[in-house]
């Protein structure tokens, strides 16, 4: 009896602890996969009647265009009576029509929208007519990488119409689509955009391989792709860039880079990147290349002032006094003579009352987000500093610095850089200005050891490319960008040729 016991505990262990997978159905005949479709009450099976004998028709009417089928297929099939599926299969006014006895991609298309038309009931050969519903939201505006200048369309959840509004920005051969599809519940599909004679032949496998590579049950976004092909899983900082601009994606397509288009999001992500590509707003471009330099040194400090402005301030007033100006220490005295908590506890209070109303702000609808954002900030930041529980030199830093990281064009950036802040507040507070220095060191030994599609993150930095650096920090004229970026380690470097500018005379010459 002991060893049964223990038999049976092993055995009800077993059973808690190994992985249950779901099994594949598989399908020996065609009737088969209609008695499983009958299950759902959106599928449609029924028959036509004619003088010559019947037809079949089966479908999922929630996933097929209604109005294709009345208009189009139905009155083709009952006026002209044919009997045969070559002959159904010529009169039918639509192009993509297809006869196959293949019972795994008559499910594929049954499931992807198309109508299943049959002679004989038992047959397994049939006619796939696609007629899939496009139903969807329209074109409109950017809304989180909005721009005053250049063009107003961004991508939406229809990957057809994504590839539109890409396509018809480069109007040629080489532009190439391959298109996969992962997932083995969800079928998503996702094409993979590059130019040929442009693009590295190398990223392109990379990519290709890493797609293909996927095993997961269900892909809805192009998050998903980001997390399970990224080169490290486990950093919080984003390897490939996401956009909702399709400008913005043939400009880097261009430039030899690669971009993911997944259908149901509307974000395209783009590969391979580098770390300084996240701070580059492309509305850069449309404006005078001085003009547009000066904002990405402003976006740089602000990301430096997020990180820093905090956790300097902790060690400052927790180990190194004498670094604070005469003029300025009866005023942080002033502010913190009735505060009763030491000032990391100050800090961790005030940071994570940003957060929770940036993420209140966030979760609301959008009026009344904006409303609890301002007036929530306003009322918590003077109740605070009136209660005695911050002081108001440490509520102007943060506010600063929450602020500061807003300015970030790529919100996932955004995103990871306000939670870095938290490890430095802590490393500030048990090793004043040291601990920063040894967290910042962490946080480049990180970054100089990440890779996106297996290019240096940090790149043109490190490892330096010199020509590289007239469009990272700042943003030289466009005749100055004649060769495409040696990090991508593209097939045609040459993007124009320079040609020297002729001194025209004067009118008045």
């Amino acid at each position: 009896m002991r060893w049964e016991r223990i038999v049976l505990m092993i055995n009800w262990w077993k059973k808690w602890t190994q992985p249950n997978e779901q099994p594949k159905q598989e399908f020996k005949s065609i009737s088969a996969l209609f008695e499983q479709a009958k299950k759902s009450k959106d599928f449609v099976h029924y028959k036509i009647n004619n003088e010559h004998g019947s037809v079949w028709i089966s479908y999922i009417k929630t996933l097929v265009d209604t109005n294709m089928l009345q208009r189009d297929i139905l009155p083709t099939i009952q006026s002209n009576n044919k009997q045969s599926l070559e002959e159904i299969k010529g009169t039918v006014p639509i192009g993509n029509v297809k006869i196959t006895d293949d019972i795994e991609e008559i499910k594929k298309k049954l499931l992807g929208g198309s109508v299943i038309i049959q002679v004989k009931d038992q047959s397994n050969k049939c006619v796939i007519i696609k007629a899939q519903s496009k139903s969807g939201r329209e074109v409109a505006a950017p809304e989180i990488e909005f721009s005053v200048l250049g063009p107003k369309e961004a991508f939406v959840e229809s990957i057809d119409t994504n590839l539109h509004l890409i396509r018809k920005r480069i109007p040629s051969l080489q532009f190439t689509v391959k298109e996969m599809k992962v997932g083995t519940t969800s079928q998503t599909r996702v094409a993979v955009l590059y130019v040929e004679g442009i693009a590295n032949q190398e990223n392109i496998n990379t990519v290709l391989q890493r797609i293909d590579s996927i095993d997961f049950d269900h892909v809805t976004d192009s998050s998903f792709i980001t997390q399970l092909i990224a080169d490290d899983q486990n950093s919080p900082f984003p390897q490939l860039l996401d956009t909702e601009r399709p400008d913005r994606v043939s400009a880097v397509l261009n430039e030899g880079k690669i971009a993911f288009v997944i259908d149901g999001s509307p974000q395209v992500l783009i590969g391979p990147t580098n770390f300084i590509e996240f701070f580059s707003s492309f509305e850069d471009y449309f404006l005078n290349w001085h003009i547009a330099s000066a904002f990405r040194l402003i976006r740089m400090f602000s990301v430096f002032f997020s990180i820093f402005a905090t956790p300097v301030y902790v060690a400052v007033l927790t180990y190194h006094y004498e670094l604070i100006p005469k003029d300025l220490v009866s005023t942080l005295v002033t502010s913190r003579s009735a505060i009763p908590f030491a000032p990391i506890l100050e800090a961790l209070i005030l940071e994570l009352a940003i957060e929770l109303l940036r993420e209140a702000g966030a979760r609301l609808p959008t009026k009344v987000g904006q409303t609890i954002g301002i007036v929530g900030g306003i009322v918590i930041g003077t109740a605070s500093v009136e209660a005695g529980l911050t002081s108001n030199v440490l509520l102007i830093i943060v506010a600063l610095a929450a602020l500061a990281s807003f300015t970030t064009p790529v919100y996932k950036m955004g995103n990871t850089i306000r939670l870095i802040r938290f490890p430095f507040l802590l490393f500030a507070q048990i090793w004043g200005l040291l601990g920063i220095v040894l967290c910042f060191s962490f946080l480049l030994v990180h970054l100089l050891r990440l890779q996106s599609l297996g290019r240096p993150y940090l790149e043109p930095i490190f490892p330096p490319r010199i020509p590289d650096l007239k469009d990272t920090i700042i943003r030289l004229p466009f005749s100055s960008q004649s060769l495409r970026p040696l990090n991508l380690q593209t097939e045609s470097t040459v993007r124009f040729k320079k040609k020297k500018a002729k001194k025209k005379k004067d009118i008045d010459e």
